[in-house]
C-alpha cells in the first residue's frame, strides 16, 4: 500500500497538470473567439448604420423599379438553378404540363353527378356518426362565406349539423345578417353571435362548446369543401375505425372557383416526422370528439397555428389515423391568408415554432433546436439532444477498391465532428496488395479493424457477419463508394435512431455532379416495380415536392449505403436476409422494422457523396441484371400484398414510372 500511494499521486498530479493545460488552452481560445466577436459587432455596427444611409437617400428611392427587376433576375436564375441542368428544367416543366392538364379532373369536374350523389345519399353505413363541422367566422366577404356554406349543405352525407361562432365587427355586420339568413332555413346549422372577436381559437372553441356531433371537423370560412368529403369519412370511419381522418387538398386564386387551381397538394399516410417538420395535415382534419375530452381545442397562445398545435396534439392521442388520398378540400389563396403569403400573419411562425416545441416538451425532449429552413419559414429542421456518447460502429463491406476505400474512411477521419466511432472494414476476398498494404496502415488506428470474410460476394452476409464482431450501440452501414460532406452527419442521424419509435435512418447523397442519389426510398416506384429512390438526378439545390429535400421525414426505405440502426434492434429483426445478396435487402430490412410498429427516418441534413455500382458495377447488363432480376422476383414475391397496397408514405395519385412526384396520367 504505501508503494502505491506515490504512484497514484504521481498519476493524479500528471492528470491535473494536464487538465490546466487543457483549461488554460480552451481559455486562451475563448478570449481569442471573444476579441473576434466584439470586432465583428463592431463592424456590424457600422456596416448597418452605413447601410441606413444608403436606404435613406434619395437614389436610392429612385433605384427601387431597377432593383426589383434585378431581384427578379436573380431569383429567376435560382429557380433554374434548382432543376441542375436543362435536362432538369425540361422534366420539371413536363411535370408541370401534366399538373395542369390533371387540374381538371380534380376540380369540379370530380364532383358526382346527381345519379351518384343520390346513391351516396340513399347508403346506409353500419354506424350513425353526426359530423360537427366548426366554422368561426371574422368578417368574411359574402361571396366566399356563402361558397363556404354552400359546400356544406351540398354535402352527399346528411347527418351533419354546422356549428358557425360569428366574432365579425360592426363595419362587417352583412356577415352576420348571411349567418343568420342560412341558420333561419336550415335547422342543421347551428349561429351564434359573439360579444367580441376571440380571435381564431376563441371562437372556435365557441363553436366547439355548440356542437353535439359524434366527429368534429375543422373548417375555415372561406374555403370550400367537395359534396363526398363527409361521405368518404365515413367510409373511413366504417372501414377502418378512424378516429382521425383528413384527405389532399388544392389552393386555388381567391376571387375565382375552385378550378383556378394554384397548387395541388397530395399528402402521405400519417407521418409523425413529416408533421413535426411542417403541418403537412392541416385540411380537412375530422376527429372523433372523445379525443378532445376535457381540454381546449384550440390553445390562444398558438394563435396563427392553431391547427398545427391542435393537429400534433390531437394525433398523438388517435388510435386509427387514416388519410383519405382524394382531393377533397380547396384552400382560398386571397390577400391576407396564410395560403397566399406566410408573412401575412408573420405570427404564424413563431406560433408554429411554439406549437412544435410545445409537443415535444410534453413527449419529454429537451434541449431540442427548431430551425426554419430553405423551404419555407414554417418547415423546420429538428435537432434533438444526442442522449450520452454512445459509440456508433461504421461497417464498410471492401474488396480491393484501394482508391474507393481510402477516400472514405479519409473523409470519415478528416470530417466526423463525432468522435466516438469505430470503422470495421468488413474484408472479402480482395486479391491485390496495395489494398493489404492500406489495410495495414490504416490498423495502426485503435479505432479501424479488418475483419476478413472468405466466400462468394453476398453483401447481406458481410453485414451481419461484421455487426456481430461490433462493439457499438448502434450501427452504421456505409459503402466504401462514399465520401462524407456534412460534418455533423453521424449526429444527425444518432439523434433520430435513438429515439425507441425509430428502425432506421438514412442520409441524403450525392452523384459527383451534386444531383441526388437518394433522399429516401418509395415500394413499386420503377421498371421493376420493387423500389426506387425519390428526387432521382434533382439538383442539390433544388427543394423538393412541397419542399420535401429541406426536412427529416417517414419514408418506408432509406438506402443501406448510409444506414444507421440500433444494433439491438437490427439483430431483433434477424439483420439482412441473405436471401438478397446485393440488391434489395436494405429495403427489405426497412420493411420488417416498419412491420415491427417503427419508423424510418430520412433526414437531408446527413450528406454524403456516394460513388454508385463502382465497386460492383452496374446492374444493368449481364450477369448483374440476371442476378437483379431474380432478386427483384423474390422481392415482389415477399412483399406482394404490401406492394399492391402501395407505399404509405407515397400519394397514389402519383405515377410510379417517375421520380419527381408527377401525377399519374390516367
Amino acid at each position: 500500500m504505501e508503494e502505491r500511494e506515490p504512484r497514484q499521486t504521481a498519476e493524479e498530479g500528471e492528470n491535473l497538470r494536464r487538465c490546466r493545460e487543457a483549461y488554460e488552452r480552451e481559455k486562451r481560445k475563448g478570449e481569442i473567439l471573444a476579441g473576434k466577436l466584439a470586432a465583428a459587432g463592431q463592424e456590424e455596427a457600422q456596416l448597418r448604420a452605413r447601410l441606413d444611409r444608403i436606404k435613406g437617400s434619395f437614389l436610392w428611392r429612385m433605384s427601387k423599379p431597377l432593383r426589383m427587376a434585378v431581384h427578379w433576375v436573380r431569383r429567376t436564375k435560382e429557380r433554374l438553378g434548382y432543376y441542375g441542368s436543362f435536362k432538369g428544367i425540361l422534366r420539371k416543366l413536363n411535370a408541370k404540363g401534366i399538373e395542369r392538364r390533371a387540374r381538371a379532373r380534380y376540380g369540379t369536374a370530380s364532383f358526382p353527378g346527381a345519379e351518384e350523389a343520390a346513391r351516396q345519399g340513399k347508403e346506409i353505413f353500419p354506424r350513425s356518426v353526426r359530423f360537427s363541422i366548426l366554422m368561426p367566422v371574422y368578417n368574411t366577404p359574402e361571396k366566399f362565406l356563402r361558397q363556404a356554406i354552400d359546400s356544406v349543405l351540398a354535402q352527399t352525407y346528411a347527418n351533419w349539423q354546422l356549428c358557425i361562432a360569428d366574432g365579425s365587427d360592426e363595419q362587417h355586420a352583412v356577415a352576420s345578417a348571411i349567418c343568420r339568413e342560412y341558420a333561419d332555413t336550415e335547422v342543421r346549422i347551428r349561429y351564434r353571435k359573439l360579444p367580441r372577436n376571440e380571435g381564431i381559437s376563441g371562437n372556435t372553441n365557441a363553436c366547439m362548446a355548440m356542437a353535439d356531433g359524434d366527429y368534429v371537423a375543422l373548417f375555415d370560412h372561406d374555403d370550400v369543401l367537395h359534396p363526398s368529403v363527409l361521405y368518404e369519412y365515413m367510409k373511413a370511419i366504417c372501414d377502418q375505425e378512424a378516429d382521425y381522418i383528413y384527405c389532399d387538398e388544392a389552393t386555388f386564386k381567391g376571387n375565382k372557383t375552385i378550378d383556378h387551381m394554384i397548387t395541388l397538394h397530395f399528402k402521405p399516410d400519417f407521418a409523425p416526422d413529416n408533421l413535426l417538420a411542417n403541418n403537412y395535415i392541416c385540411h380537412f382534419s375530422a376527429f372523433d370528439r372523445n379525443l378532445v375530452a376535457g381540454v381546449n381545442l384550440f390553445r390562444s397562445q398558438f394563435d396563427g397555428s392553431q391547427d398545427h398545435d391542435a393537429i400534433l396534439r390531437l394525433t398523438g392521442r388517435a388510435k386509427h389515423i387514416v388519410h383519405v388520398p382524394k382531393l377533397l378540400y380547396y384552400w382560398r389563396s386571397h390577400a391576407g391568408s396564410v395560403a397566399a403569403d406566410i408573412n401575412a400573419k408573420s405570427y404564424a411562425i413563431d406560433a408554429a415554432r411554439g406549437a412544435v416545441a410545445s409537443y415535444l416538451t410534453e413527449r419529454g425532449f429537451a434541449n431540442f433546436e427548431i430551425l426554419s429552413t430553405k423551404a419555407f419559414e414554417t418547415i423546420f429542421q429538428i435537432k434533438y439532444e444526442i442522449q450520452g456518447e454512445p459509440l456508433v460502429s461504421i461497417v464498410i463491406p471492401n474488396r480491393d477498391h484501394r482508391e474507393d476505400l481510402e477516400r472514405c474512411i479519409t473523409s470519415i477521419l478528416e470530417k466526423s465532428s463525432y468522435g466516438h466511432y469505430e470503422i470495421i472494414v468488413a474484408e472479402n476476398n480482395s486479391t491485390t496488395d496495395e489494398i493489404f498494404a492500406y489495410y495495414k496502415k490504416i490498423q495502426e488506428n485503435p479505432n479501424i479493424r479488418v475483419l476478413k470474410y472468405s466466400g462468394e460476394f453476398n453483401y447481406s452476409r458481410i453485414n451481419n457477419l461484421a455487426v456481430k464482431a461490433a462493439r457499438g450501440d448502434y450501427i452504421l452501414l456505409l459503402n466504401n463508394d462514399t465520401a462524407v460532406i456534412t460534418l455533423d452527419w453521424i449526429e444527425e442521424m444518432l439523434m433520430y435512431a435513438q429515439r425507441a419509435d425509430v428502425g432506421a435512418v438514412g442520409a441524403k447523397l450525392y452523384y459527383e455532379d451534386r444531383t441526388i442519389q437518394h433522399a429516401g426510398v418509395v415500394l413499386g416506384l420503377g421498371q421493376h416495380r420493387t423500389a426506387g429512390h425519390t428526387h432521382y438526378r434533382v439538383s442539390s439545390n433544388n427543394l423538393g415536392y412541397m419542399g420535401r429535400l429541406c426536412y427529416a421525414q417517414n419514408v418506408m426505405a432509406v438506402t443501406g449505403a448510409c444506414l444507421m440502426m440500433r444494433k439491438s434492434l437490427f439483430t431483433e429483426l434477424g439483420g439482412l436476409d441473405e436471401n438478397f445478396a446485393v440488391s434489395l435487402n436494405d429495403v427489405d430490412l426497412c420493411i420488417r422494422a416498419w412491420k415491427a410498429g417503427y419508423v424510418n427516418v430520412f433526414t437531408p441534413f446527413a450528406e454524403l457523396y456516394h460513388y454508385e455500382s463502382v465497386s460492383r458495377g452496374s446492374d444493368g447488363h449481364g450477369a448483374n441484371a440476371e442476378r437483379y432480376e431474380r432478386e427483384s422476383a423474390a422481392f415482389r414475391a415477399k412483399w406482394k400484398e404490401l406492394l399492391l397496397k402501395g407505399d404509405p408514405y407515397y400519394n397514389p395519385n402519383f405515377s410510379l414510372d417517375r421520380s419527381d412526384f408527377a401525377l399519374r396520367t390516367e
